[in-house]
This record gives structure tokens, C-alpha cells and sequence, in this order.
């Protein structure tokens, strides 16, 4: 466990960047499949390069979807709409290999069982509202907000790629000020570094972060730390999906199972069980239980319950973790059928999720927000 007082960073990129654009038409697929066939089984991975889209992956299913159309609309999408961007969605190659899911992973998610072994975490806080850690939130919104102002023209210059980095200084375990922003953002070669920093420190940061925690005397600014971010997007670096779960989940706070959420159906508890893990966590916390929670479940392949449960409150729970793990598992159905039906999942609801983060959203089909169980809970403990 941390000590009272530190620093603490999170980092998050645009939809613009190589890893986000794989994870947005993985997910891309997967939405349309599962808009046609609910109980489509869909594990598909994407890279991207300069000039070239690659999707391979294993999809069973009766409906039938024209991958390289899907490919294309996500890439014009996100903003690479032009060939001298170095990618862009009317030149670029588009190479799939498909095929099915084995026959032998079948056989026990046919029965119910999860769709694969793996360990899954849940964390929840409460210093933001979103009752998530604040670094990843801050990051997050900066790269939320780049992406606005390239696409309302508010910064012409502007060009899909982009990174962002906050630095927050915690006191007493609680965060207290802003104490350095990173962004890198892609441009075109006529702006000046001075134009782009300044530029971004107005329309962007200060657009964004709150007045009360950044501390303009101290605070320290490093927008495009090269000096020059020209060659971005799968021109500059190969993308692939699965290669941002940092970003995707808490931002490097609490701890990760490591498996990717973007591209797997309902029916991979990667996706599902973290999902899962989060709504537990986010509604202990809302509910008082304790002031920050982590959740770690683990399944076995073709086994339908988690082979284990595991509470952290960090020292701030109101009542002992080894009954919060009885409260979860009388009010929460833990087999992935449960998961699912629970969270309302087979929906083409994923595309959204495969930027900006998974968790701490304020939308209606990220069901794993709610927090529909508080008053459950206060009461079992």
C-alpha cells in the first residue's frame, strides 16, 4: 500500500492513436455481428500499420458482415480521412482472416461455463464522483477535449493521434492539486511549437481541468516534449488491439488480470467478469461500505462459478473484507449467464467503450455504472 502522501500518474491517448484505432474496429465488429446475432461467439484482433488494417480473430455465428466496410467507416470516423496523414480510410489496405471458435472451447461455454481461465479486477474510490481514481479521470477528459476541439475546428491543426498524462499529488491518501500535465498531440507542419503549447494550455487544459486543484504557479506543463509530432497515427506506430488495458481500466491504480476487453463477446469474462467486478466495486462504495475497494475474481474455462472471490478495502472498509465477499455473492450472480443478463451485454454496445476508458463513463448502456444496489447493501452490512 501506498504511504499518505505521493504522486501518483495516469495516462490516457485519443481515439486517434494506433492502439485505439485496432480497439475501436475490433470492437467495430463485434457490435455489428452482435447487433445481427446476440449470441454471436466473437474474438477479433486488429492491427494497423502504415496503409494496411489486419483483422483476425475467431467468430462463429449465423449472420454474415462485410469486415472491410466496417474497417473503413471506424477509420473515417476517427478522423483519418486524408492520404497524407500517412493512413487513411480510402487508401488503406484491409486484410481479414477469420475463422471459427474452437470446437473445444465451445463445448463448456455451450453448458454456461465462462469462456476462458483468467483473473479479473473491480476498483472503485471515492475522489471523484465517477468514484474513480482522479488521474485516470483528468487524463481521460484531456483527451476527450483534444479530440473535440481537432474535430469542431476549434485547433484546425490538429491530427488525430494524440497522448495524455496527469500527475496528481495526494496528501493524507486524498489528491490534492495538479501537479504536472503531459500531452502530445499530432499536427500539421506549418504550426509553430510555441503556437501548439499555448494553444493547448488555454483551449485544452485549462479548458478541462478544475480551477481549485491546478495550482498555476506550480504546476509544470510539457506539451509535445519533442517539439515536433508530425508523424503520428499507424504511420508513426503499429497498432494493436489489447495493448492499452492500462488506459482502459484504472490507469495503473489498484492491480489488472491482464486480459484486453476489446473484441470479445459477452461470453469472454475478461470482458464480462471486469465489467462485473467494476458494478460490485463502484456500488460498495457508493453504498459507504468503504471508501475505495478493489474486487478480484478468477474462473476456470467451462466452469460456470468464479474459482475465488477477493475484497480489498485497503483499510477503509466499515465492516471485515470476508464479509463483504458473503454480502457480493448472496446479491450478485457470479456465472457469466448471470454476468450478462445482470449487465444487459448482448448489445452492440461496445464500440463506445474502446476509447477513453472503459469505466468511470457517464452513459446509459455502460450498465456496470450504475449503482442500483446501495441500498441493498447497506443493508446486509
Amino acid at each position: 500500500m501506498l504511504g499518505n502522501n505521493y504522486f501518483f500518474t495516469s495516462e490516457s491517448v485519443t481515439e486517434g492513436h494506433p492502439d485505439k484505432i485496432a480497439d475501436q474496429i475490433s470492437d467495430a465488429v463485434l457490435d455489428e455481428i452482435i447487433s445481427k446475432d446476440a449470441f454471436a461467439r466473437v474474438a477479433c484482433e486488429a492491427l494497423v500499420t502504415t496503409g494496411l488494417a489486419f483483422v483476425a480473430g475467431e467468430v462463429t455465428t449465423s449472420c454474415y458482415v462485410e469486415i472491410p466496410d466496417i474497417v473503413r467507416e471506424t477509420i473515417k470516423e476517427i478522423g483519418y480521412t486524408r492520404a497524407k496523414y500517412g493512413f487513411d480510410y480510402e487508401t488503406c489496405a484491409v486484410i481479414t482472416s477469420i475463422h471459427g471458435q474452437s470446437s473445444d472451447i465451445a463445448r463448456g461455454v455451450d453448458t454456461g461455463g465462462a469462456g476462458d481461465q483468467g483473473l479479473m479486477f473491480g476498483f472503485a474510490c471515492n475522489e471523484t464522483e465517477e468514484l474513480m481514481p482522479l488521474p485516470i479521470m483528468l487524463a481521460h477528459k484531456l483527451a476527450m477535449r483534444l479530440a473535440e476541439v481537432r474535430k469542431k475546428d476549434i485547433l484546425g491543426y490538429l491530427r488525430p493521434d494524440g497522448k495524455t498524462q496527469v500527475t496528481i499529488e495526494y496528501r493524507n491518501n486524498r489528491p490534492v492539486r495538479v501537479d504536472s500535465v503531459v500531452i502530445s498531440t499530432q499536427h500539421s507542419p506549418e504550426v509553430t511549437l510555441k503556437d501548439i503549447t499555448e494553444d493547448v494550455i488555454e483551449k485544452v487544459i485549462k479548458q478541462t481541468v478544475p480551477a481549485d486543484i491546478l495550482d498555476e504557479e506550480h504546476v509544470k506543463y510539457y506539451v509535445n516534449p519533442t517539439g515536433r509530432f508530425v508523424v503520428g497515427g499507424p504511420m508513426g506506430d503499429t497498432g494493436l488491439t489489447g495493448r492499452k488495458i492500462i488506459v482502459d481500466s484504472y490507469g495503473g491504480v489498484g492491480s489488472h488480470g491482464g486480459g484486453c476487453f476489446s473484441g470479445k463477446d459477452p461470453s469472454k469474462v475478461d470482458r464480462t467478469g471486469s465489467y462485473m467486478a467494476r458494478y460490485i466495486a463502484k456500488n460498495i462504495v457508493a453504498s459507504g461500505i468503504a471508501d475505495r475497494v478493489q474486487v478480484q475474481m478468477a474462473y476456470a474455462i467451462g466452469v460456470p462459478e468464479p474459482v475465488s472471490v477477493l475484497v480489498d478495502t485497503f483499510e477503509t472498509g466499515k465492516i471485515p473484507s470476508d464479509d463483504i465477499v458473503k454480502i457480493i455473492k448472496r446479491n450478485f450472480d457470479l456465472t457469466p449467464k448471470g454476468m450478462i443478463e445482470t449487465l444487459n451485454l448482448r448489445r452492440p454496445i461496445f464500440k463506445k467503450t474502446a476509447a477513453y476508458g472503459h469505466f468511470g463513463r457517464n452513459d446509459s448502456d455502460f450498465t456496470w455504472e450504475k449503482t442500483d444496489k446501495t441500498n441493498i447493501l447497506k443493508k446486509e452490512s
